[in-house]
């Protein structure tokens, strides 16, 4: 028995090392390989009758190698250097396959790589051209126009030719992004940021709009002391990382230059208008550095107000930022999301991006569970008005819907977005900017509420008349939002200085006024003076 245990255990252990020695072997022979500059390992995919390899390539490589597919020869007509797009014409509108390239997001998506530790970008997909391509008398067309060689060079190093290495010499092959060109753009950014210590904004259309932006900028204006000390210590390594590529050939053996063409321009069009891009409110569910989104989120599923309940309909319309007017619910995530961004942003406004444009950094966690339990208090004392608590027993669109409208209602500010984030956005400035008291403002809000001081905004009556409620359209003024807001302000005694006052009367005479004529809260026509202002709760 016990030789039996003793044969047993050394066939183990001869195994173990006969598998120690293939990967050795197998290791030096891929390490020979791998260390040749111009292949990249792949592995073969195939889908919809095209190949492709899939390998990773270093940010660095990325970055110097790949061009924008707009200066593929095989797709391009009306090609402008000066900013890597097709200019649309009579002759180049059908060669246009793409959405033009936005230069204004180039720095947001370096910051995002130079600033943000666990930064990830997804694969790119890219297509491989050679020279002869563009050449119609070159020997590579065959003597029909079809090609008797492809653009890409595999060398398969196994016997199902599915993983091998795939020649990227930069003296035979030329690289264009067909999916991936903003990430390539941002890639772009990086390097020149650490080459130069700065990078230039640009427009839209690459135009510069004369500032740069420092690299030292980035470092001293991430909040968070752990994506500093990311920023400045590990920079000079992410060129070196990784990122995922596929590659597709430009002509295939067996095409014709016109059927190579449609086939990129098909790929083309699938990747790049095909995706469905996000709406804000499921941004707003996905966003894990924004701290508004995630307080948003945060009482959306929690908040008694708001929570999904049994026996309840929902009260958060979870994608789209408006509400239908048959809609049952009370609000939008968006909404909530701008509801705590105004709310909120008065107490922590490095919660914002320092800069237009930039991605936000995430607050800290002790910063985040503070800001969650200011806005639950937020919507505990919202519970409490007259008009939400018509909730248990009256469905929203009946409080929404104007009176006009089929079936009529009540036209109450309190269930539209536009209402709630300009209610939002006056507390804030109210409890963080000028230190008044939750409790004792809503007991101001709850009577003002049951005098129906929410209610009615379609006619002349209402504080709201011209500022939420468009009469000419006869619908909601979104635009009027920050003008209702300081109106809470004022009305709630948070407005003393005469100058912010005389502003905000001819503010409202200017709102209440349709064709030059100026309407009175009692319903005349008035001269613009004689509107003033609504009296203090």
């Amino acid at each position: 028995m016990k030789d039996s245990v003793t044969d047993l255990t050394a066939d183990v252990s001869s195994q173990k090392r006969e598998r120690e020695r293939e990967q050795e072997t197998f290791a030096a022979l891929l390490d020979k390989f791998l260390q040749q500059q111009d292949r990249i390992l792949v592995q073969k995919t195939e889908m919809g009758g095209t190949e492709a390899y899939v390998g990773s390539v270093t940010l660095e490589w990325f970055a110097s190698r790949v061009h924008f597919a707009s200066a593929l020869p095989l797709l391009r007509q009306k090609y402008n250097p000066e900013t890597d797009n097709i200019e649309i014409d009579a002759e180049s509108i059908d060669e246009i396959q793409q959405r033009p390239l936005d230069w204004s997001r180039q720095l947001p998506l370096t910051q995002y790589l130079a600033t943000r530790k666990h930064h990830k970008f997804p694969p790119v997909l890219v297509v491989i051209s050679q020279p002869w391509v563009d050449n119609p008398k070159a020997a590579e067309w065959g003597s029909q126009g079809k090609a008797i060689a492809s653009t890409t060079d595999f060398i398969t190093l196994d016997r199902e030719g599915k993983v091998g290495l795939l020649n990227v010499a930069e003296a035979n092959v030329t690289i264009y992004a067909l999916d991936g060109q903003h990430r390539l753009m941002g890639a772009q950014g990086l390097m020149e940021l650490l080459k130069t210590g700065k990078l230039p904004r640009y427009r839209k259309d690459k135009s510069p709009d004369g500032t740069s932006i420092r690299l030292a900028d980035l470092v001293e204006q991430s909040h968070s002391q752990d994506a500093n000390n990311s920023v400045s210590n590990n920079l000079q390594d992410i060129p070196q990382e990784k990122i995922g590529i596929e590659f597709i050939c430009a002509v295939a053996t067996g095409e014709t230059r016109e059927a190579a063409r449609r086939r990129v321009r098909s790929i083309f069009v699938h990747v790049n208008l095909m995706a469905a891009p996000l709406t804000k409110g499921q941004l707003a569910q996905l966003n894990e550095d924004d701290g508004f989104s995630i307080v948003a989120r945060k009482i959306a599923v929690s908040h008694p107000l708001l929570e999904q309940r049994l026996n309840r309909k929902s009260r958060i319309n979870w994608n789209s930022a408006t509400i239908a007017s048959k809609s049952t619910v009370l609000t939008t995530l968006q909404a909530l999301k701008d509801m705590s961004e105004r709310y909120l942003g008065q107490k922590f406004p490095h919660w914002k991006p320092w800069e237009k444009g930039l991605i936000p950094m995430r607050p800290e966690n002790r910063e985040l569970e503070a800001g969650i339990a200011n806005f639950w208090q937020l919507f505990d004392c919202l519970a409490t008005l007259p008009s939400y608590k018509l909730l248990e027993d009256e469905d929203t669109p009946s409080l929404r819907r104007f009176n006009f409208e089929k079936d009529g209602g009540e036209g109450n500010m309190l269930f539209r977005p536009v209402g709630q984030v300009a209610l939002a956005q006056a507390l804030g400035i109210l409890i963080f900017k000028k230190g008044f008291k939750l409790k004792e403002i809503f007991k101001k809000l709850r009577k003002f509420d049951l005098e129906g001081g929410f209610s009615s905004m379609e006619y002349p009556q209402s504080l709201w008349y011209g500022v939420l409620y468009d009469p000419n359209k006869k619908r909601v003024q979104v635009a009027g939002k920050d003008m209702a807001a300081k109106l809470l302000v004022y009305i709630l005694g948070g407005i003393e200085d005469r100058m912010e006052r005389a502003e905000l009367r001819k503010a409202l005479a200017d709102a209440r006024s349709v064709e030059d004529k100026t309407v009175g809260f009692d319903g005349q026509f008035v001269e613009p003076k004689e509107v003033g202002l609504p009296a203090i709760l």
